[in-house]
């Protein structure tokens, strides 16, 4: 984003604040961030040791991660359906940008064997 015209930032965040709108309208919204280009990866470095960072190099999808939304939805499929929306988000020229989004659910407990 920091290569794109100022027109097309400000159409791409007026539709996440649009997106949040909606799902504060349905009762779905928990929360959302915007998350900064850097990063760092850190690890256990071992007994006595500093942890271990990187900055590479970095799984293919980590690339595409800008932010999150929380939400509270009655179905898998609902949030499917929200993820899908959002990858409509507008890019360069006002293009959807159709990108993949990352569609977790959170853990009410330790993961089963079935």
């Amino acid at each position: 984003m920091d290569q794109w015209a100022p027109e097309d930032v400000e159409a791409h965040m007026a539709f996440q604040r649009q997106v949040i709108e909606m799902l504060e309208e349905n009762g779905e919204y928990v929360g959302a961030e915007a998350l900064t280009p850097t990063r760092t990866w850190v690890r256990y470095g071992g007994p006595g040791a500093a942890p271990v960072t990187t900055d590479g190099p970095l799984p293919e999808t980590s690339d595409l991660v800008a932010g999150w939304f929380m939400i509270d939805v009655d179905s898998y499929e609902r949030a499917l359906e929200i993820a899908a929306y959002a990858s409509s988000e507008p890019g360069p020229r006002g293009e959807p940008l159709y990108e993949w989004i990352d569609v977790r659910e959170i853990m009410s407990g330790p993961p089963s064997d079935g």
